[in-house]
């Protein structure tokens, strides 16, 4: 696995652009892969982090392909630094304690009227969001939490792409988790590390990050 930390120019046209469609952020980050490369291929996972203070915007971006940012440095005034990646260890023990943060889009699926098919769901309500990480992801991928602090809950709405007459614009709710857990299986969290938690992966959300307790 690879992480890599991006720092962006928040003067770059296409930054902005893409600040305002994150579906373009996330095909701008596929193009440091080989051609053909689908976003499961390389288990792509991304984090937009805004500093509340200065603005500063800061790209982390995870996979499990190494990913050559040379197209980012050539363009326009896209970077502020040069790009940052190294190489991160998935084994972590069973019993282990770590801080972790999580941008996710907690949903839960439900039927439509005709109940053959169905929609995720937003779930709002702190109570339901916590329900959602402590019971549901955190049995799923391998992990229990310890402690939890529940942020920066908003709802975005854009396009998806450039043409904004042709499509309704798309609507979705993400929040911030942060605490700490520990690991109670080493193989589902090792899983969970490499391809995210919960939906909307393209956009931003489902990349858990660590750190020593």
């Amino acid at each position: 696995m690879y992480l890599s930390r991006l720092i962006l120019n928040p003067r770059s046209r296409q930054v902005q652009a893409e600040l305002a469609r994150p579906y373009e952020l996330h095909r701008t980050l596929m193009r440091g892969f080989p051609d053909g490369v689908k976003r499961e291929g390389a288990n792509l996972l991304h984090r937009l982090e805004i500093h509340p203070r200065t603005g500063a915007l800061t790209l982390l971006a995870q996979s499990t392909l190494k990913p050559d940012w040379a197209y980012l440095q050539n363009g326009k005034n896209y970077l502020l630094d040069p790009p940052q990646s190294k190489p991160i260890n998935l084994h972590l023990p069973a019993g282990r304690t770590l801080r972790f943060r999580l941008v996710a889009n907690p949903t839960v699926k439900k039927k439509r009227d005709d109940k053959k098919h169905s929609n995720r769901v937003p779930l709002v309500r702190e109570e339901k969001q916590t329900e959602w990480l402590k019971e549901k992801k955190g049995q799923q991928h391998g992990f229990h939490v310890l402690s939890l602090r529940i942020s920066q809950m908003q709802k975005h709405t854009f396009w998806k792409s450039k043409q904004k007459d042709k499509r309704p614009p798309l609507s979705l709710y993400t929040v911030q988790f942060d605490g700490l857990l520990e690991i109670t299986d080493a193989e589902k969290f090792a899983q969970a590390l490499q391809t995210g938690i919960g939906p909307a992966k393209a956009f931003g959300c489902g990349l858990l990050s660590l750190a020593p307790a």
